[in-house]
C-alpha cells in the first residue's frame, strides 16, 4: 500500500521533518510523484521504527546508515555489503561494551542505594 508523509508520519510517531531528514541523509528511500509529492511504501514502517530505536541507543545517522545497509540491502547502493557489515560488527559490539557497563554501573547504584535505604530505616525505628 502506497502512503503519503502525513500518514507516515502518523502512524509512526515521527514527525515529519525527520522523515525527511532521514531520507536526506540517505537512511530511507522514497519515490516521487509528478508533482514532486513523497510516496511511501508501507514497509517503510518498520524501517522507521528500527531507525528511532538506533537513535535510542546513541547511534549516529552515520553508523544508522550502515546498519540500514546490513539490514536492508536492497534499499541502497553503497557498493560492498561485507565491507560495511563488518563495520557494522564492531559498532554493534561497541555498543554492547557500552551497554553492559552501563547496566553494572547502574546495578552497583541499586544495590548501594538499598543498602542506604536499610540504614536509614533500621537508623529512624
Amino acid at each position: 500500500m502506497k502512503m503519503k508523509i502525513s500518514q507516515i508520519a502518523k502512524q509512526t510517531g515521527t514527525s515529519i521533518r525527520s522523515i525527511r531528514h532521514y531520507e536526506k541523509k540517505g537512511l530511507i528511500t522514497v519515490s516521487r510523484l509528478d508533482n514532486n509529492y513523497r510516496e511511501f511504501d508501507d514497509s517503510i514502517v518498520e524501517v522507521i521504527h528500527t531507525i528511532q530505536l538506533y537513535l535510542n541507543l546513541g547511534l549516529t545517522t552515520d553508523q544508522i546508515k550502515t546498519i540500514m545497509y546490513c539490514k536492508y540491502p536492497e534499499n541502497h547502493e553503497f557498493g560492498e555489503k561485507d565491507e560495511y557489515c563488518d563495520e557494522l560488527l564492531q559498532i554493534y559490539e561497541t555498543k554492547l561494551d557500552d551497554v553492559i557497563r552501563q547496566q553494572k554501573a547502574l546495578a552497583d547504584a541499586e544495590l548501594s542505594l538499598k543498602k542506604q535505604i536499610s540504614l536509614m530505616k533500621n537508623y529512624l525505628r
